[in-house]
C-alpha cells in the first residue's frame, strides 16, 4: 500500500542496481539496472571508472524513483538506503577536489602479482599464509592491501597525494557512501566490517585496522576509512531525489546475500553465481581458521552493539565471467540464454573439460601461476559441447569449494541455497545439483544482495522498521532442484576434472628463469646469437681483408 515503509537496497558490482522492497514483507516493489563498463588496458588488468559508478548509482536512484510514482507509491515512504558492493576493488582518492586519482582497480586484477611474490619472499618460510591469523586470508592479488601498494608505488598521483595527506583509500563502498553523504564538502569516509575484512589491514579478533599489518604492506592509517557496524545512521544523503534520507545499511556483496538468504543460523550456507562464485557459511561468533584453502571472514554485525558473525568462504573467480568470454572473446554465444540452448542441445560435454582459470586459481588452491585450459578434444567436440563443458566447470569449481567446507566443518550440507544471476539458468541449477549430489534451492526472488542490504539498513537503530528477529522473517518461496543422476557418474566427472585442473597448475611465472630447462635453453640461444654474431663480424672483417690485398 503506499503507506507502507520501503527500503532501498543499492547494489555496485559489475551492473549497478537499485532495488526497493517492502520493509515488512520483503517484497521486491521495483528495481532498476544499469551495466557499468570494464576496461583491460594491459593482460590480467581490470579497472572500473569511479565517476562512471557514482553516476550509475544516480542513475538508478532517479529511474527507480520514477517508476515507483509510475506504481503510486510515494518516495517519502523510502525510510533508509542500504549500499552493498563489489568487495576488494580498491579506490584512492583526493579529498580536497573529491577526484579519483586513478581508476578502480577490480578485485579480479591480477597485475599486483609481481607485488605479491616479493611481500611472501619476505615471509618466514615464503609462507602466503604468514597473516592469516590476523586476517583469515592468505597473501593474494585478491585482496586491497597490495592493489594499494601497487598504486603507491606506481601513480606518481596517489603517491604525491599520500606524501601530501590528501589521499583517502576505500573500497566502492567508502567511495559511494563519501561522495553521497557530501564528498569534498562533509562527506562521511567510512566502511564496515565486512568490506574492511577484505584488505588485509583489518584484523578480524580486534575488529579494528592493525598497526602491525598496515605497517608489513607500507600503509599510512591516516588515508583509511573509519570502520563500522554493517547497520547503524551512517550519513544523510544530500542530493537527488532521495535527498535527507539515512544510508544505514553497509555489507559486501557476499555478506548482503547471506543476510539477504536469511542464514543466520550457525552452519547455514550460500552460494553466488555472479562474475565469480562465493560459497559462505555461517560459522557463527567466533572465528574458524581453515585447514582447506578456504577464507575466514567477517560475515555482518548488524548493529554498534550486536557481536559480529563470521563465515568460512569459497572464493571462484571465474563462473559467470566464462559465459562473457565466451560471448565477447569466442563470439560463439550471442547471450547468456544462447548458452543454455547449446549446452542443453547436447545435455553433455563429450569427455571436454574447460578449467576457466583466467586470473588463476582461488579457493581452494590459491595458485596464482595457474592459466585457462580446454582438454579432451576430439574431432567430435562442437561449439555446443564446449558450452556444456563451461557451465560444468562452474559446477565443479563449486564442488571444490563445499568439499573443502564440509572437511573444515566436519558437517556435510543437506542442500546449497544459491542465488545470482546464474541461477536463472535451469540447466546449470540441475548440473549443480547432480554434480553436488545433494539439493539445490533457489529463491524465487533473485535479488538477494540487494535485499540484505535493504535489511541492515531498516533495522539500523534510529530507523528501525525491518525487524531481524527469527520469528519476524519473512518466509522465502523457492525452486529446489533434485539431482537425477547416480553418485558414480557424478565421482567419476569430478576425478576427470581434477585431473584437468593439475594440468592448468604452474603454466605463467614471473621470472622467465625460473624454469631450469626454459632457462638454459633461452641462455643456450642467446649464447648461440652472440657467438654467430661475433662469427659473421669476423667473416666480414677477413672477407675486407682479402679484397684489399686483392686490390693491391
Amino acid at each position: 500500500s503506499e503507506s507502507e515503509e520501503v527500503m532501498s537496497g543499492c547494489g555496485c558490482g559489475r551492473n549497478s542496481t537499485r532495488s526497493v522492497f517492502n520493509s515488512k514483507t520483503a517484497e521486491l516493489l521495483s528495481h532498476h539496472q544499469v551495466e557499468i563498463k570494464q576496461s583491460f588496458p594491459k593482460e590480467g588488468w581490470v579497472e572500473e571508472d569511479p565517476k562512471e559508478i557514482l553516476q550509475s548509482v544516480y542513475e538508478c536512484m532517479e529511474r527507480t524513483c520514477e517508476k515507483l510514482t509510475q506504481l503510486n507509491i510515494d518516495i517519502s515512504n523510502i525510510k533508509a538506503i542500504g549500499v552493498t558492493n563489489q568487495r576488494e576493488t580498491t579506490l584512492v582518492w583526493d579529498k580536497e577536489t573529491g577526484e579519483p586519482l586513478y581508476n578502480a582497480i577490480v578485485w579480479l586484477d591480477l597485475r599486483t602479482q609481481s607485488t605479491v611474490e616479493r611481500l611472501i619472499n619476505k615471509t618466514p618460510g615464503r609462507n602466503k599464509n604468514h597473516l592469516k591469523h590476523k586476517t583469515g586470508l592468505p597473501i593474494s592479488t585478491y585482496f586491497s592491501a597490495v592493489k594499494l601498494r601497487w598504486l603507491m608505488d606506481n601513480v606518481d598521483e596517489v603517491r604525491e597525494a599520500v606524501v601530501c595527506h590528501r589521499a583517502m583509500f576505500g573500497t566502492v563502498d567508502s567511495w559511494l557512501i563519501w561522495c553521497l553523504t557530501g564528498g569534498k564538502k562533509g562527506g562521511v569516509h567510512c566502511t564496515d566490517v565486512t568490506n574492511a575484512s577484505r584488505t588485509m589491514l583489518f584484523n578480524i579478533h580486534t575488529m579494528d585496522w592493525d598497526p602491525e599489518l598496515c605497517k608489513y604492506f607500507g600503509i599510512p592509517m591516516e588515508i583509511l576509512p573509519r570502520v563500522r557496524s554493517s547497520s547503524e545512521i551512517y550519513g544523510l544523503m544530500k542530493s537527488g531525489a532521495l535527498s535527507g534520507i539515512p544510508i544505514s545499511g553497509c555489507l559486501g556483496d557476499q555478506s548482503a546475500a547471506l543476510v539477504g538468504q536469511m542464514c543466520f543460523q550457525d552452519g547455514q550456507a550460500k552460494n553466488t553465481y555472479g562474475t565469480g562464485c562465493f560459497l559462505l557459511r555461517n560459522t557463527g561468533p567466533k572465528p574458524v581458521m581453515s585447514d582447506h584453502g578456504l577464507l575466514t571472514t567477517v560475515a555482518y554485525k548488524l548493529g554498534r552493539d550486536k557481536p559480529a558473525c563470521y563465515a568460512l568462504e569459497g572464493s571462484v573467480a571465474i563462473a559467470g565471467a566464462v559465459v562473457r568470454w565466451l560471448q565477447d572473446n569466442l563470439g560463439i554465444i550471442g547471450s547468456s540464454e544462447e548458452l543454455e540452448k547449446l549446452a542443453a542441445s547436447v545435455g553433455t560435454s563429450y569427455g571436454c573439460y574447460f578449467v576457466p582459470a583466467f586470473s588463476g586459481l582461488y579457493a581452494p588452491y590459491w595458485e596464482p601461476s595457474a592459466r585457462g585450459i580446454i582438454c579432451g578434444l576430439t574431432q567430435f567436440t562442437n561449439k555446443s559441447h564446449l558450452a556444456f563443458a563451461a557451465l560444468e566447470a562452474v559446477c565443479f569449481q563449486t564442488r571444490e569449494i563445499l568439499d573443502a567446507m564440509n572437511q573444515d566443518s566436519g558437517i556435510p550440507l543437506t542442500q546449497l541455497q544459491v542465488d545470482g544471476g546464474m541461477t536463472s539458468n535451469r540447466l546449470l541449477m540441475q548440473l549443480q545439483a547432480d554434480i553436488l549430489c545433494i539439493p539445490v534451492v533457489k529463491p524465487s526472488m533473485p535479488e538477494t544482495t540487494a535485499l540484505g542490504a535493504a535489511m541492515a539498513a531498516g533495522a539500523a537503530e534510529g530507523v528501525s522498521v525491518w525487524s531481524l528477529s527469527p520469528e519476524d522473517l519473512s518466509e522465502v518461496t523457492s525452486e529446489k532442484f533434485e539431482p537425477q543422476i547416480n553418485p558414480e557418474e557424478s565421482e567419476f566427472r569430478y576425478a576427470r576434472w581434477k585431473k584437468a585442473v593439475q594440468k592448468s597448475m604452474n603454466w605463467e611465472t614471473t621470472d622467465i628463469f625460473s624454469s631450469a630447462p626454459l632457462g638454459f635453453y633461452i641462455m643456450g640461444s642467446m649464447l648461440m646469437l652472440v657467438g654467430a654474431r661475433y662469427l659473421a663480424g669476423r667473416c666480414q672483417r677477413h672477407e675486407a681483408l682479402l679484397i684489399n690485398q686483392n686490390n693491391s
